[in-house]
């Protein structure tokens, strides 16, 4: 790797060794909060190298891209990782996590996602991808003394290492049937000769399937709601945002390589997309629990964002990438509202435990009912401006069907969205008092309903953005 390679890799750089300084200063000053903030900081100076730094090279090593594609997603997963952090500080503290350990790990699963979004080899995505999956196992368990943490991460760590077998023997077969571990030439073999084209489609097959365990696409997605409902509050909004937003990232860049052997994949994507919105619309229907509501509602959310991936083209491309970036703020924010409540006991999950919260805490409930409401895709938020980008493109190219599906989803998730919101203001039962919140934790959330409410309402700069870096 040259000089050049090294300069292109300075934001990953500074999460990945400033991940490893953050653990080795926990293992001689175990002091929880100052690890965290100064985890967070280490984040912040990622995000901002890779806005401000121009780097010396637009490839590294032939497995990464440095353009502003790249360096568009560090900034994302890095501000993500830094949300984390500080919606983590009274959270870790009163479970007596390991401070230096949790904010090395949040650190490291930064520096993955920023990989995997950047990659441009079948190498580098492999690298990328557990990277960051590696870290999640960890994170999902990290409350020793949660038998549902200790479920939730056994759960995730089969379903992952199974989706890591998928992904690996696909990787071989796609590369057996093009001879490269580069994408865009791999992603040729699809439309090469009767020899070859069989295996090449095998390998796409088991890739697929890695990608829908990953990413909770139906039938994949059985471990959503239980790792989801036995995460920590923090982790499971990394968990639903960054790892699955990384992932259709570098999907973004491997489509678009496709030029022959798209008309092979694309009925079973409109299958997989249009199951996906309907089985995670009617399991949410039938919740009690707010975390795995939001579990099947990730499910649904990546039904969309497959619409768009079929699409292509500069509008759905384009409608991709705002969709996680409005995703990522608003799910985020979700899952720090919930952090924010949480007691040393546990963390409000069932809907009892919001019922009448929101005349004690009205101000965090209306944030969540924001949320809810970005989430269903109301106006003016970040949700409709990105639900209205993805089915603008899938009838621009073709696939009114599926836009149809999509927005028929979108109706009925008002309703258990709603039942949320009614719960929460519409009840005569007095709340059982939550936690007041911490400044930190009101200031990430903040910071997302900002971003959500922004992006509702102006969203032209980001969509200029993103047109410069597609």
């Amino acid at each position: 790797m040259s000089a050049a390679d090294l300069a292109a890799l300075a934001p990953i750089l500074i999460l990945a060794l400033g991940s490893a300084a953050v653990l080795l200063t926990g293992a001689w000053w175990p002091r929880c909060a100052p690890l965290l903030w100064g985890g967070a900081a280490i984040a912040l100076a990622a995000a901002f190298t890779a806005a401000l730094y121009s780097p010396p090279t637009l490839e590294i090593a032939g497995f990464f891209r440095s353009d502003g594609y790249g360096r568009f997603f560090t900034v994302l997963w890095s501000a993500v990782a830094a949300l984390t952090l500080m919606t983590s500080l009274r959270y870790a503290e009163e479970r007596h996590f390991e401070g230096g350990e949790y904010a090395a790990l949040i650190l490291f699963g930064a520096a993955g996602m920023a990989l995997l979004s950047a990659s441009v080899s079948f190498v580098g995505l492999f690298l990328g991808l557990e990277a960051f999956t590696l870290v999640l196992y960890i994170l999902i368990a990290f409350h020793r003394e949660d038998p549902l943490g200790a479920e939730a991460g056994l759960k995730y760590l089969v379903m992952g290492a199974v989706a890591t077998g998928f992904l690996a023997f696909g990787i071989a077969l796609l590369y057996t049937a093009s001879g490269t571990f580069r994408i865009a030439e791999a992603m040729t073999a699809l439309g090469a000769g009767a020899e070859m084209r069989p295996v090449a489609m095998a390998g796409m097959a088991m890739f697929l399937t890695a990608v829908g365990f990953k990413v909770s696409l139906v039938p994949f997605h059985l471990w959503t709601p239980d790792v989801y409902q036995g995460a920590p509050a923090p982790v499971a909004g990394l968990l639903s945002t960054g790892s699955k937003g990384a992932v259709f990232a570098a999907l973004v860049t491997m489509w678009g390589g496709l030029e022959v052997g798209r008309d092979l994949l694309e009925p079973l994507l409109w299958a997989l997309s249009a199951i996906t919105m309907l089985v995670g619309t009617f399991c949410a229907l039938r919740q009690e629990n707010l975390k795995r509501l939001l579990a099947y509602s990730s499910v649904v959310h990546m039904g969309y964002v497959l619409i768009g991936l079929l699409a292509g083209g500069a509008d759905g491309n384009g409608a991709v990438v705002f969709y996680l970036v409005a995703y990522t703020v608003v799910n985020l924010g979700a899952f720090g509202i919930i952090a924010s409540f949480s007691r040393e006991g546990g963390e409000p999950q069932n809907f009892e435990d919001f019922r009448g919260l929101g005349y004690r805490h009205p101000l965090r409930c209306g944030t969540m009912a924001v949320f809810l409401f970005s989430l269903a895709g109301v106006p003016p938020t970040a949700g409709f401006i990105g639900k209205f980008g993805i089915f603008y493109a899938a009838v621009g190219s073709g696939y009114i069907l599926l836009a149809l599906l999509g927005v028929l989803a979108s109706l009925v998730s008002l309703y258990y969205y709603l039942r949320v919101i009614i719960v929460m203001f519409m009840s005569d039962i007095a709340a059982f008092p939550l936690h007041r919140g911490t400044f930190s934790e009101k200031a990430a959330v903040g910071l997302c309903l900002l971003a959500t409410l922004w992006l509702g309402v102006l969203p032209g700069a980001l969509l200029d953005l993103i047109t410069r870096i597609l």
